[in-house]
């Protein structure tokens, strides 16, 4: 009765239309896996535009690790913007999501260079599969924009 319910919720779920999909491309007639299209604001700096590309399996319990993202500025970047951020190496998750009832999740986490004033956003998920955790990297140079010579006069750490 209980694998009947997850049954019946993932289908009910599977029809839910989420709200930063931005394409969805079937894998075929005689499957039940989709490749979905995301599209992902950076939440503290708006000027940035992520777009993930992942594998949905309706009707499983967990779906592909496999993903690829692609990020790119789409409007202005500041320097108070770039303030806000957490500048660790280890940088800070800006998009979570579950792909599997299991403890599998598909996350973004955006890194600062300062050095060489870019921006970098790595998607994996946090299952190990096949012995690798699947990963993804894009990157958004600050070259060119206003913001990259305020950078070399002020930096945000300091030291450098």
């Amino acid at each position: 009765m209980l694998s009947l319910m997850v049954v019946a919720s993932a289908i009910l779920l599977a029809g839910c239309s989420d709200k930063n999909e931005v394409g969805d491309v079937s894998l075929g007639l005689f499957t039940t896996k989709d490749i979905k299209l995301e599209k992902l604001d950076d939440p503290k700096i708006p000027g940035v535009t992520c777009y993930i590309s992942h594998v949905e399996a309706n009707l499983d319990f967990a779906d592909p690790s496999d993903m690829s993202i692609a990020c790119r500025q789409t409007g202005p970047i500041t320097y108070d913007m770039l303030k806000t951020i957490d500048l660790s190496k280890g940088g800070e998750v800006i998009f979570s999501t579950s792909k599997s009832i299991l403890f599998k999740a598909l996350k973004v986490r955006r890194i600062f260079d300062e050095e060489n004033r870019t921006l970098l956003y790595v998607s994996y998920s946090t299952k190990e599969v096949n012995g690798s955790h699947k990963h993804a990297l894009s990157t958004v140079p600050l070259w060119g924009n206003p913001v990259w010579q305020e950078l070399s006069q002020q930096p945000l750490t300091s030291g450098k």
